[in-house]
């Protein structure tokens, strides 16, 4: 049989301190992270997804993509667009990237690449 007293040793801290007070910069760097990148970010998708659900036939729009036009019609998933005289598109309500001749609240696909 072996002792394992030498190897509870070598796990204890030099200075006699709590195990827990080790974990408190960790624990500190994960709410700081929280704080800087979860929670901005979830206020972002909220307000994309107020203004998603905000849309109203006659909103002059424009797309991720860069079409501008004007909502016709609305459904769950889809928008149909009225790009120009008797033309109309359906694109994806993903794809609606804000309001004409207002920043954009959806960041474009290309934005990402530059």
């Amino acid at each position: 049989m072996t002792s394992l007293g030498p190897l509870f040793a070598m796990a204890a801290p030099p200075d006699g301190s709590s195990p827990l007070l080790q974990l408190i910069p960790i624990a500190l760097v994960l709410l700081i992270f929280y704080f800087i990148m979860f929670l901005p970010m979830k206020r972002k998708q909220q307000k994309v997804q107020d203004f998603l659900s905000a849309l109203k036939v006659g909103d002059r729009i424009i797309t991720t993509g860069g079409i501008y036009g004007q909502v016709t019609r609305l459904t769950e998933q889809t928008v149909q667009l009225q790009i120009a005289d008797k033309v109309r598109i359906d694109v994806a309500r993903q794809a609606i990237g804000g309001y004409q001749g207002q920043p954009p609240v959806v960041e474009s696909p290309a934005a990402g690449n530059s």
